[in-house]
């Protein structure tokens, strides 16, 4: 299991410099992947090509793009111009958002989700890997080729965590990038869907990224309270209240990774048994000095290639 770190957030307000600054720190260190979500600040790939430039071997990936607000052509654009600028290095996420951001902040319809991500798939899909894109549909009809010499290719992943969703993901892209999923979750729902459209589409086994929120400390108690007013505002969403049911909870917190070394390691050791094939480490700044602590961890099961 590949070990990697999230960037930013809703609640950071990171400058370019910033990044490049943590992502060759990051890089130095060792970790596999680094990941920048796209939320209400800076363009995520934009930041993605920038990063690429200035690192040489960390993997590079979004996570996640709303698609509903660019136009395939567009996103194909953006996604290959920083995989160029990267060297190769640049995994695309994207997905669906919210209802709550796509129809009440955007304005946009939020309708017939399932088809929408369908079409957006089938002309993203030919031009990330330099075709043309032929595509008659009820969202979007396109024809025509991107004018590029050897396009690097570009994987993709989708935020899925429905079930039509993870059929999709599994039959027309590389892999799913999770987030608010538990154990019981990936076992039971995520693995046994993806992979069983992946099998039947003739695809390989599908790269599962888990996002989990995780903190090293001595006082677990106390920083799951923290960790529960931190993340209030998932619970909120529907699509995330699910997922917490799947687990058999209605707090958010119990799906982060709180305590010591021992409870981290085999934490991270049944994700791996899971089938999770990388691991998306939130750092919550839980208490004072937690996040470095934590970075520090990680670090060494990195190295030391544990998981």
């Amino acid at each position: 299991m590949r070990i990697g770190v999230m960037i930013g957030g809703s609640s950071s307000r990171l400058g370019v410099e910033d990044f490049v600054a943590r992502a060759r720190e990051l890089e130095l260190r060792g970790f596999d992947t680094l990941w920048i979500p796209h939320v209400f600040g800076l363009d995520a790939i934009t930041v993605a090509a920038l990063v690429g430039r200035e690192t040489r071997r960390i993997e590079i990936g979004t996570s996640v793009v709303p698609t509903y607000p660019r136009h395939p052509v567009a996103l194909a654009q953006q996604a290959l111009t920083a995989a160029d600028a990267s060297a190769g290095r640049f995994t695309l996420g994207i997905g669906l958002s919210h209802p709550i951001v796509i129809e009440t902040m955007l304005g946009l319809s939020y309708a017939r989700r399932a088809r929408h991500l369908g079409e957006y798939l089938a002309v993203l899909g030919p031009l990330l890997r330099g075709e043309r894109a032929d595509f008659e549909g009820e969202e979007y009809r396109v024809h025509l080729a991107l004018d590029l010499e050897e396009p690097r290719p570009v994987p993709v992943l989708i935020a899925a965590l429905g079930e039509k969703m993870l059929e999709l993901a599994g039959r027309s892209a590389a892999g799913t990038l999770l987030w608010m999923a538990g154990p019981r979750t990936i076992e039971r729902h995520i693995v046994p869907r993806i992979a069983a459209a992946a099998r039947e589409a003739g695809r390989p086994a599908p790269r599962i990224v888990a996002g989990v929120h995780i903190v090293l400390t001595n006082r677990p108690a106390q920083a799951r309270e923290r960790i529960a007013q931190m993340l209030e505002m998932y619970g909120q969403m529907p699509s995330y209240r699910a997922l917490l049911a799947m687990e058999g909870s209605d707090a958010s917190d119990t799906i982060a990774l709180a305590g010591d070394e021992r409870h981290l390691d085999a934490g991270l050791a049944r994700l791996r048994d899971l089938g999770v094939t990388d691991f998306e480490a939130s750092i919550l700044p839980a208490e004072d000095g937690a996040e470095a602590r934590t970075l520090d961890y990680l670090a060494s099961r990195t190295r030391t290639r544990e998981y």
